[in-house]
């Protein structure tokens, strides 16, 4: 038993060939590709204004984002004792040793990062 046949009015039957740079090719291919679309899909739902699915993340990028937001919270935090005219060198030195910590720690798993 075969696949029901679509309606005429769903079927694609008009096909459109655009031309372009191959910069503006490896934006869109790499657009598609981030996303999980092919170059028509993608193309088909940005120029109707069809929602586009969220970018998928690999587990290693969302790591890396976890430590970033650590690391700006950090700096945050060392910043509020700054301007808040508390002076509490050992807590400060402390947190930016952490800080230090975290960005060498980021910094060897992008240069190791397989990419």
């Amino acid at each position: 038993m075969g696949r029901p046949k679509k309606e005429f009015t769903a079927r694609k039957t008009i096909q459109v060939n655009v031309r372009m740079t191959a910069d503006d090719y490896s934006k869109v291919s790499n657009n598609a590709e981030t996303i999980g679309l092919s170059i028509a899909e993608f193309i088909r739902r940005k120029i109707t204004k069809k929602s586009l699915p969220k970018k998928k993340v690999s587990p290693s990028d969302r790591k890396l984002f976890v430590e970033l937001s650590r690391v700006g919270n950090n700096l945050n935090q060392i910043a509020k004792v700054l301007n808040s005219g508390i002076r509490d060198p050992f807590s400060i030195h402390r947190q930016l040793e952490e800080v230090k910590t975290l960005l060498q720690y980021l910094k060897s798993n992008i240069a190791h990062n397989d990419r």
